[in-house]
Order: structure tokens, then C-alpha cells, then sequence
């Protein structure tokens, strides 16, 4: 099966690249992502379902531009999507008396961008869980990365007081799966 995304993690990453590098170099990685198809953004709405890996494909593009010289853009942009179109479109899921209540509520944040799988508490206690990936091949490290980010800021902003994310088990790493701890 397939992995699909939202619109809207292309359109925030869009965003965060071109307040990053600037419209042109955003423009120039998207002709660099479509190869022979390009990815015209303008034709897919925030809620529209693409492809997964041609969002993989912006990615990777934009790592070889930026991993030498800005090599936490890959958080970071988790970060700003969950920050800023995370926090407009899904504000009632993210924003909970604590981060406990928006990790265990029975909507998911990850089926709002992303198919097949979710995301999955496997252990919890006050201040700290971990959530495991099931069902959703990646296929890159970077979108582990990017989840890392995103994390974090949704974990702050269900609030956590000084989240801290970390991805303890990876798939392209050898693990059977992916996990990420996080503390609050």
C-alpha cells in the first residue's frame, strides 16, 4: 500500500523553506523534487491527499541544499507546520489541559496528515510517554526527523513545559520500528 500525505505538509514546508532560502531557491528545489513530473503546489489544496514520496522527494532536495549549513531544518520545519497551520486547522486537538490528554485522545493528529498507520502510545507516566509508528512506511529518515520536530512544538502546545523529543528506536537504523520518548 501506498503512503500518502496532506496537502498541507507540502504547503508548510513550502513555507518554511521559502522564509528560510527564499522564493526562488523554494522554486528551484520543487522543479528539483518533480525530475520529470514536476510538483506544482498550486493544484493541491491543504486538504487534498498526494503521493508520499513526492513529498519525500522535496525533502531529500532540500536536505542536499541545507544539511551542511542549516542541519536541523528538517525539525524545525515540524516544528513550524505544527506551529503555525497545525495550531489554525487543528487547534482543539492540540491545545489540552496537558500533554498526557492530547496524546490519549481518541482523535489522531498523525491520520490528519498522513496514511496508512498513526501513531501509538505504548507507555505513558506523568511528565514523559512514548509513541510508536505503526502501520506508515516512511521509507526516509527524514520524515523521522521531522515528526521529532513537530512533536515537540504539539507537545508545548497541549502544555508541556520544556518538551523534550527524542527518537530512541529507528527503522533506518535497523529497529523493528520507530519510537520517539518525549518529556515534559
Amino acid at each position: 500500500m501506498s503512503a500518502w500525505a496532506k496537502g498541507s505538509t507540502l504547503h508548510t514546508t513550502l513555507a518554511f523553506l521559502g522564509d528560510l532560502v527564499g522564493e526562488r531557491e523554494t522554486v528551484r528545489l520543487l522543479i528539483e523534487a518533480g525530475g520529470d513530473e514536476p510538483l506544482d503546489a498550486g493544484l493541491i489544496t491543504p486538504t487534498d491527499e498526494f503521493d508520499f514520496a513526492r513529498l519525500d522527494a522535496l525533502w531529500q532536495a532540500a536536505d542536499r541544499m541545507l544539511a551542511a549549513s542549516h542541519p536541523a531544518w528538517v525539525e524545525e520545519s515540524g516544528a513550524y507546520a505544527i506551529g503555525t497551520a497545525g495550531a489554525q486547522l487543528y487547534g482543539g486537538i492540540l491545545r489540552k489541559a496537558t500533554p498526557t490528554d492530547f496524546l490519549t485522545q481518541s482523535v489522531s493528529l498523525f491520520r490528519l496528515y498522513y496514511r496508512p498507520g498513526d501513531m501509538e502510545v505504548v507507555a505513558e507516566e506523568p511528565g514523559a510517554a512514548i509513541l510508536r509508528l505503526v502501520g506508515f512506511d516512511a521509507g526516509t529518515p527524514l520524515f523521522c526527523r521531522r515528526q521529532t520536530g513537530g512533536l515537540g512544538r504539539a507537545i508545548a502546545l497541549a502544555g508541556g513545559e520544556k518538551p523534550q523529543v527524542s527518537h530512541v528506536r529507528c527503522r533506518h537504523d535497523g529497529d523493528a520500528f520507530c519510537e520517539w520518548g518525549l518529556r515534559w
